[in-house]
């Protein structure tokens, strides 16, 4: 999918033996193992993951967020002209504004429109997994216009999977947006930080991308790759 940047190359050595797992095998977070000896160690990170689900999942199933990563190149994906940060999602109102235009709404009605804003991310979760990430990003922005803001964690995940559909596309900056919103609105989401350190290395924006994995060590010392990350990133900087 993405390029990689120009100005920062992981050695050979480091990337040598990476597994990229594909979205529809599994629906926990994959890290990259760097090398073969390391399987037994990912094994177990997996089974630490299932073992202590995280907070992002939310409190409603219907609301787990995309765990596919964007280092797996897809076919037949017209890459996406990126827009700069500060125009990213320019459409999208405020939440301080929407908590604002909610003030008098009805619990009933914010129901009603959280239950059609998890059905357009369903239509989305199934569009992506066909690899149509154009209308699976159409439709998690369709959701994030129907789900009151009252539903954080909801709009959290929705910024996520937003972010992993855009990352399909090649729309860098703006996934990074996302996933900045995704995060503002729920601070301990490991997995969108996780995504956001991937990408600013993608950005060759290696300091943010450290910062970001130092975060996900403080909240959760068992990921692999933020832990690697730490050991090695450093030295690149």
């Amino acid at each position: 999918m993405g390029e990689k940047s120009e100005n920062y190359r992981v050695p050979e050595d480091l990337v040598n033996g990476l597994k990229v797992t594909d979205p529809q095998e599994s629906e926990s977070v994959s890290l990259p193992v760097p090398n073969a000896r390391d399987e037994h160690l990912h094994s177990k990170l997996l089974k630490d993951v299932q073992a202590h689900p995280q907070d992002d999942q939310g409190e409603e199933e219907c609301f787990h967020d995309c765990s596919d990563s964007f280092e797996k190149e897809e076919p037949g994906v017209d890459k996406v002209e990126d827009k700069p940060a500060d125009d990213v999602n320019s459409s999208e109102l405020d939440e301080e504004y929407l908590i604002e235009l909610e003030k008098d709404m009805s619990d009933e009605e914010k129901q009603k429109r959280r239950e059609e804003s998890t059905q357009l991310k369903e239509e989305g979760n199934e569009q992506f997994k066909k690899g149509d990430y154009i209308e699976a990003e159409s439709s998690y922005s369709r959701a994030l216009q129907t789900c009151p803001s009252s539903f954080q964690k909801d709009r959290s995940i929705l910024f996520s999977n937003r972010a992993a559909a855009r990352m399909k596309q090649d729309k860098k900056e703006m996934a990074i947006s996302d996933c900045s919103k995704a995060i503002q609105l729920n601070p301990s989401y490991i997995r969108a930080i996780l995504r956001r350190a991937e990408l600013y290395e993608k950005t060759d924006k290696l300091d943010e991308a450290l910062e970001d994995y130092k975060s996900i060590l403080e909240k959760d010392p068992s990921v692999h790759q933020a832990r690697e990350a730490c050991m090695v990133k450093p030295k690149y900087i």
